[in-house]
């Protein structure tokens, strides 16, 4: 039953039109066969590996020209590569950066991180800085505003301006490796300005409005620039910042905070349709080699030379919602259950309630119990979060991720997307002005005191225009990884986080949205990123798990 229906359009040779990407019209769901849940393009498990803390430039902003000094793994472009809206020889050696006195002794030029420089110094990615960083669009106060220096290593590395450092392919191979054999965009957004938290429920919401205060120290009479959440204008509250999730068994006891809107989740299980969030460090029972174990179960990275805690409860998408969250960190009743809102029996809720270890998505996959949609997220320490992570800790856990699927007999129908909840405030030179506008006095200064866009704002939850929903935001790398994604691609395609959202309703759920003011209605469509045309485009392509570099291809 595996694939029936991939399997008679490959043989007679069928061309499926999806449908015009201009619009939300959609042909006949062709695709699926007897118990299968029916989509409307081959891909039947998305796996969204959602990292932290990377701008476009830090790790594309010279795409596809590696430095190859010796020692390190080498990168060579195939012939015929599309170059990418990266780091110009004038952004390179004459940069507004560098040129604005304003930046101080932290006044730099873009310049190459090596290896040996992977662990650095966590940038100010919040979301007032961000804009001033970006000023009006000539993109000149990075050191200024989002700055912050590591002791020691080469160049700016020790000042404000090392926030104008980028890896290259020497250093970040699997990602170049990935993006030179699918597909990848250089016009991806975060949906609005922010860290983690927002980024968080935009992939998964598309909606930052709407917050709940379970527990706080910071009241809304008293709210101060570098506050997580703003009055929203209309007697409500927006998450601007990061807070831990309500309920949440390892969350902070002094600030907490729930979503009142939906999520993509409540849409898959109203259609029945499997899935789960897989988080590093969820499974609060397991003990690591270390010893800890709970909510400090923690991991040691030599190449950041310190232990972190594998799991971040700000980062976890789905426990901001009531309705997809699993307080207590419950197991899955059986493996054969992960993805599934019922235990076997079908009349018992599921006690995980689709909230998982990454761990989990490995048992269930290998015992082919594959959801259709999985959003993971590394443990910490290989997350890629700049103070705690690294790129080549990241780089381990994404290409033994990939490794892994690309074995699985499923493979044929999988598409992997890579994409990024903030940009760490790491400097990246394309701006795009605001679609989404927002207004507040003190937390808006992209455009000027208290304006981030021109227009009204988005609506919120309660379908009036809100502030604190600026955006697009900073430029993020976003790549597609799959049989069906096109080979050694570009797009340029202006898309967000909520792009992802978008892809999950067109396939499985006929178009629905999410509605109440979600960003899921207005992101643009990856769908050029793949060619459904004819058979699968790709091989699969196995990379080494330390180095990055390409190990078998076929």
């Amino acid at each position: 039953m595996r694939h029936r229906a991939l399997a008679a359009l490959s043989c007679a040779g069928l061309v499926v039109a999806l449908y015009a990407q201009a619009s939300d019209n959609f042909n006949p769901w062709i695709f699926g066969g007897p118990g299968e849940a029916r989509t409307a393009t081959p891909i039947k498990h998305l796996v969204v590996i959602y990292g932290e803390n990377i701008s476009f430039d830090h790790y594309f902003g010279t795409y596809p020209t590696a430095t190859n000094p010796p020692g390190e793994p080498r990168f060579s472009a195939t012939r015929g590569t599309p170059v990418v809206n990266g780091l110009t020889p004038a952004l390179l050696t004459k940069n507004p950066n560098f040129t604005n006195t304003a930046n101080g002794a932290g006044a730099a030029n873009p310049f190459r991180l090596d290896r040996s420089q992977a662990a650095t110094a966590d940038q100010n990615h919040a979301y007032t800085p961000e804009q001033q960083a970006y000023d009006n669009g000539k993109m000149d106060l990075f050191p200024k505003y989002t700055g912050s220096g590591t002791s020691g290593g080469a160049g700016a590395f020790g000042t404000s301006g090392q926030v104008m450092g980028y890896f290259d392919g020497n250093t970040v191979t699997a990602m170049w490796n990935y993006a030179q054999h699918f597909a990848m965009s250089d016009n991806a957004y975060t949906s609005s300005y922010g860290p983690s938290t927002p980024g968080a429920l935009n992939v998964v919401s598309g909606q930052t409005n709407g917050l709940q205060l379970l527990k706080t120290t910071e009241q809304p009479s008293t709210l101060a620039v570098s506050s997580y959440y703003i009055n929203d204008g209309v007697g409500g509250f927006t998450l601007i910042n990061d807070v831990d999730p309500g309920n949440d068994i390892c969350s902070s006891t002094t600030n907490q905070g729930l979503m009142t809107s939906k999520n993509v989740g409540d849409l898959l299980n109203e259609k029945g349709i499997s899935w789960g969030g897989f988080m590093g460090g969820f499974n609060l029972a397991k003990t690591n080699s270390n010893g800890t174990t709970g909510c400090t179960r923690s991991t040691f990275s030599t190449v950041v030379g310190a232990a972190t805690n594998d799991y971040v409860p700000h980062h976890n998408w789905f426990q901001y919602y009531t309705s997809t969250s699993n307080p207590q960190h419950l197991r899955p009743s059986s493996i054969e259950a992960i993805g599934q809102s019922y235990e076997r029996n079908g009349k018992t809720p599921e006690p995980a309630n689709h909230e998982y270890d990454t761990d989990d998505f490995f048992a269930a996959v290998s015992a082919h119990n594959f959801p259709a949609v999985s959003f993971l997220k590394a443990p910490a320490y290989q997350d890629g979060h700049a103070g705690y992570s690294d790129p080549l800790d990241e780089q381990t856990f994404v290409t033994t991720v990939v490794n892994f699927l690309q074995q699985q007999p499923e493979w044929e129908s999988t598409a992997v997307i890579l994409a990024w909840d903030d940009s760490d405030g790491w400097y990246d030179h394309q701006y795009t002005s605001p679609r989404i506008s927002s207004f507040d006095s003190q937390a808006d200064q992209l455009n000027g005191a208290g304006k981030c866009g021109t227009g009204t704002q988005a609506d919120g939850v309660k379908g009036a225009p809100v502030n604190g929903r600026c955006g697009p935001g900073t430029r993020i790398p976003f790549v597609v990884i799959s049989p069906w994604a096109k080979s050694n691609y570009v797009d340029h395609t202006p898309i967000e986080q909520s792009s992802v959202i978008r892809f999950i309703e067109d396939n499985w759920l006929e178009g629905k949205r999410i509605g109440d003011g979600s960003f899921d209605a207005t992101a643009g469509s990856i769908m050029d990123l793949f060619d459904f045309n004819g058979g699968p485009r790709n091989g699969r392509l196995f990379l080494d798990t330390s180095t990055g570099v390409v190990t078998s291809s076929r």
